[in-house]
C-alpha cells in the first residue's frame, strides 16, 4: 500500500466491570490479567506493522502509558466522552503526520486474541481496504455463542463472493437479548469488535453529518476544548457508524475476546491444574466440589466449597462476590461507589 499506516490504541477507560482489580487510579489496560504483561503492552505487540503508533488516553493516565508502550506517542483527550469524540479527535490530530494522508487503524487496548500474527495481518488488510474504498471499515468477529454482552454487525451477504473480503454493512445491532442474539448467530452476523480502519478525511467527512458535527467544526477552527464542551458522550458506533453511508465489514477469523468482564477473563485463562472447571487469575485457590468459578485474589488464599459459577475478586481492601452471569452488572457496583466517592 502506498499510504502510511498509523495505529491508534484506545486506553482512556477504567474498566469498571473488572472492579476491584480496576479502579479509578488503576485502569484495566495497565493490569496483567492474562499473563505477566499488561493488556496495553500486549496490544502494542500486535501493531508493530504500523509506521507510527499512538495511544489515546486521558490526562491522568498519560505518564504511565510510557511504562507499557515506551515506543508510542501519547494523545490526550480533552475530555472523556466515549469513543466517538475520542476517535474524531485522534483523526484530526493525526491526519497531517505524513505528506500522504495516512490510514488509521484504531483498536481498544483490552482485547485478547489467540494469534497475534494473524490478527496483525487482518489489521493490515483492513487498512488497505479503507484506502481502496475511502470508507469506514470495521472488523467483524465470527461468533462462537449467542453473546448478549457484544454488539453485532449484519453484513449485506449478497456482496460476499468467492473473491470478496468485505461487504457493505446492512445494520448494526447493539447488545441484544439472548433470543435476538441466537437469531443473529444463525443469520451469520458478526460480533462488533470495535476495531476500525479509515482515513482521517473519511471519518471526519462522516462525522460532519452526525451528532459530533459541532466537535468537527471546533476542531477545524483549532478549538478542541470548545468542541468537546459542545457535544454529549457517544460511542463511535452510535454517533457515526450506524449513520454513515460508506461502511464496510471484513471478517476477523481469529479467536478473540473482549476482556471487559471477569467472565471473559475466565474464558481465556488456562484451566486450573487442580480443578479443570475453575480459573485462577491471581492468588491461590482451593476448590472442593466447586466448579466454573473465577478467582482473582493476589497474595491471598481462597477456599471454594460447594459453590459454582462465582466471581471472587479481592484487591487491596475490596472484595467482590457475584455470579459469573452477572459480570456485566459489576458496573452497577461501581456506579454506587462513585456516588459515594469511593471508587
Amino acid at each position: 500500500m502506498d499510504r502510511p499506516v498509523i495505529a491508534c490504541v484506545l486506553a482512556g477507560g477504567t474498566g469498571s466491570r473488572l472492579y476491584p482489580a480496576s479502579r479509578s487510579t488503576r485502569p484495566k489496560q495497565f493490569l496483567p490479567l492474562v499473563g505477566e504483561r499488561s493488556l496495553l503492552s500486549r496490544t502494542m505487540d500486535r501493531t508493530t506493522f504500523a509506521d507510527e503508533r499512538h495511544v489515546l488516553t486521558r490526562e491522568s493516565f498519560a505518564d504511565e502509558i510510557h511504562e507499557h508502550a515506551p515506543e508510542a506517542g501519547v494523545l490526550i483527550e480533552p475530555d472523556g466522552k466515549d469513543t466517538g469524540p475520542a476517535l474524531v479527535y485522534a483523526a484530526w490530530r493525526l491526519r497531517d503526520r505524513f505528506e500522504t494522508e495516512p490510514v488509521l487503524v484504531c483498536l481498544p487496548s483490552d482485547h485478547h486474541v489467540d494469534d497475534d500474527a494473524a490478527f496483525a495481518a487482518r489489521l493490515e488488510r483492513a487498512a488497505e481496504l479503507a484506502a481502496e474504498t475511502d470508507g469506514l471499515v470495521t472488523l467483524g468477529v465470527e461468533p462462537t455463542r449467542p453473546a448478549t454482552g457484544y454488539g453485532y454487525v449484519v453484513p449485506d451477504r449478497t456482496e460476499f463472493g468467492e473473491d470478496s473480503e468485505y461487504a457493505a454493512v446492512e445494520r448494526f445491532t447493539e447488545k441484544p437479548d439472548r433470543e435476538e442474539a441466537t437469531r443473529l448467530l444463525e443469520s451469520e452476523a458478526y460480533w462488533n469488535a470495535g476495531i476500525f480502519a479509515w482515513t482521517p478525511s473519511a471519518l471526519l467527512r462522516e462525522a460532519r453529518d452526525s451528532p459530533l458535527a459541532p466537535l468537527v467544526d471546533a476542531l477545524e477552527e483549532g478549538e478542541p476544548d470548545r468542541g468537546f464542551d459542545a457535544i454529549d458522550p457517544a460511542s463511535v458506533d452510535y454517533a457515526i457508524m450506524e449513520r454513515a453511508s460508506d461502511v464496510f465489514v471484513t471478517p476477523l477469523s481469529v479467536a478473540w475476546d473482549d476482556l471487559g468482564t471477569w467472565d471473559a477473563v475466565g474464558r481465556v485463562l488456562e484451566t486450573d491444574s487442580d480443578d479443570a472447571a475453575n480459573r485462577t487469575v491471581a492468588g491461590d485457590a482451593l476448590p472442593i466440589d466447586a466448579s466454573n468459578n473465577v478467582v482473582a485474589a493476589p497474595g491471598s488464599h481462597v477456599s471454594l466449597l460447594d459453590v459454582d459459577d462465582l466471581i471472587v475478586a479481592a484487591f487491596d481492601d475490596r472484595i467482590l462476590v457475584a455470579p459469573r452471569d452477572s459480570s456485566q452488572r459489576v458496573r452497577d457496583v461501581v456506579a454506587r461507589l462513585r456516588d459515594r466517592d469511593a471508587f
